[in-house]
């Protein structure tokens, strides 16, 4: 129960997962669901700072990953529903800030993303190795990271997206 001097915190909630999980497609339908905002900090950045490939060529990831922390902070914050970028977990300030707040791993199988990366101007996917391999192995690096940050993991592999959003919406409400 809150006191009349300090108003309840927003309801937040967060996702995490390697590029292509569907944290932004999952993400606003959970939004809706749960009728609170939705987020996504790599369009917070774009809007701000240009497109991220741009980011990424001009200035380099060490860059990036500054104001990645910077608009994760200020997004959940701000709650709702908030997608991350999926290598925002790799920065340990943004760990820690995320035990304050509900989040959920959205995890997807190699094959699922085979259909998912086709020609989506990732820039940890461009280069001259297989787009999937590298994909592969940028996940298997964060997995830890997701899975020390998550209180919920939800594959996204092969359910619709809409029943993932009514059955994370549902768990979020769990926990009030």
């Amino acid at each position: 129960m809150s006191s009349p001097e300090r108003a309840d915190p927003p309801l937040t909630l967060v996702l995490v997962g390697p590029m292509a999980a569907g944290k932004t497609s999952v993400g606003r339908k959970v939004a809706r669901l749960l009728e609170v905002p939705f987020s996504d900090t790599d369009k917070r950045i774009a809007a701000v700072h240009g497109p991220i490939p741009q980011i990424f060529a001009e200035h380099g990831e060490p860059y990036f990953r500054e104001l990645e922390r910077a608009a994760v902070a200020a997004t959940v914050a701000d709650g709702g529903v908030v997608s991350l970028g999926g290598g925002a977990v790799t920065d340990a300030a943004t760990r820690a800030l995320l035990t304050r707040h509900p989040v959920v791993f959205l995890t997807v199988s190699p094959e699922a993303v085979s259909r998912r990366i086709g020609g989506t101007g990732r820039p940890l996917l461009t280069g001259d190795d297989d787009p999937l391999e590298r994909w592969r192995r940028i996940f298997d690096e964060r997995r830890g990271w997701y899975e020390e940050v998550a209180d919920l993991t939800v594959d996204t592999s092969r359910t619709p997206m809409r029943m993932l959003a009514e059955r994370i919406a549902a768990w979020r409400k769990e926990q009030e």
